[in-house]
């Protein structure tokens, strides 16, 4: 009985893929080696994946993320050119049009000063999308840093962090800003802004510091310091990008809580003042006039609403991509 070549005997016995082998013909186990992603393990699918492009690939297929990422763009967008949607100006009123309703160019009527109601609305979420990013880019970068170096180092920093992170929990976020902002004159968003940041940052902190103690112990970490990595090196190649996940989970969920603060403080006369527009302002302005003129009050109320739902279920939608065990 003649004996099998050499290829034969190659080609009659493939990897499984997992440490073992199996026997297969000849023209099996050719196929297999020429198949991409074979057991060989050459396609893009044998490719470790990392956590942000799992993250990144299950975003994509959320119509929940979709969708709310749609309405944020469009808030955006009409943040930097409010005049795409819009010809008016929000200052421009006529008292003899204060309260009448919809007409011909002014879908949404007018308010108790005549002013334009749909040209308030539109202008209104500049100072939303403004204070909401602003705020919570400083309050996720002051937290972060102080929360990181905090769970890093340990020790006396750690305790004396958590006793003042203590210290801000403890004031209400609206009496502190009747408190602090009531004594500010200035018309601009930076004095709501920095109130923001300097009540939000220990929530983020906490968060960081967690995170940051949490990565710390893994084994990754503690080769890199067996080697010599320097302390700086350690932290912002090995811990960092494998702490922050929960700090943009939080931070964006957060984003909304911002712009709804900024328009209840804005509310009670304590953040933005006219002539500034923001949707607090109008719906304090609409409140006496709610029987007469329902429409001055619905519209930059359900502005509000749907801008704070975008963003908390866009928060809701990174939470569920960046966290392994719902996969």
């Amino acid at each position: 009985m003649p004996e099998p070549s050499s290829q034969e005997s190659r080609g009659a016995v493939a990897g499984t893929g997992m440490g073992g082998t199996m026997d297969l013909a000849a023209g099996e186990a050719a196929a297999l080696e020429r198949v991409p992603g074979g057991p060989a393990g050459g396609g893009p699918e044998s490719r470790p994946r990392s956590l942000w492009s799992d993250a990144w690939r299950d975003l994509r297929r959320n119509p929940v993320f979709l969708l709310s990422a749609l309405v944020i763009l469009f808030l955006v967008l009409i943040s930097i050119w409010p005049s795409a949607i819009t010809s008016g100006n929000p200052l421009d009123c006529d008292l003899a049009k204060a309260q009448d309703g919809s007409s011909p160019g002014h879908p949404f009527g007018f308010d108790g000063q005549g002013c334009d109601v749909y040209t308030r609305t539109v202008y209104g979420a500049r100072t939303s999308v403004t204070v909401g990013v602003c705020a919570t880019l400083g309050v996720a970068l002051l937290g972060s840093v102080l929360g990181g170096l905090a769970g890093f180092f340990g020790g006396a920093w750690d305790a004396v962090l958590s006793r003042i992170t203590d210290v801000f929990f403890a004031i209400p976020v609206v009496l502190g800003g009747l408190v602090l902002l009531s004594v500010v004159t200035s018309n601009t968003v930076w004095p709501v802004v920095g109130f923001m940041v300097l009540l939000g940052w220990p929530q983020i902190s906490r968060i960081a510091r967690g995170s940051v103690i949490t990565a710390r112990q893994n084994d990754y970490v503690q080769a890199a310091r067996a080697l010599g990595a320097s302390p700086a090196r350690l932290l912002l190649r090995h811990i960092a990008p494998n702490a922050v996940a929960p700090v943009i989970v939080v931070a964006t969920i957060a984003l909304g809580t911002y712009i709804s603060l900024e328009a209840t403080l804005s509310y009670l006369g304590v953040g933005l003042k006219p002539p500034s527009v923001s949707w607090g302002i109008d719906i304090s302005a609409a409140s006496p006039y709610i029987r007469n003129a329902p429409h001055a009050l619905l519209w930059p109320s359900g502005a509000l609403a749907i801008t704070v739902l975008a963003f908390i279920m866009l928060g809701d939608a990174v939470r569920d991509a960046l966290d392994p065990k719902l996969r």
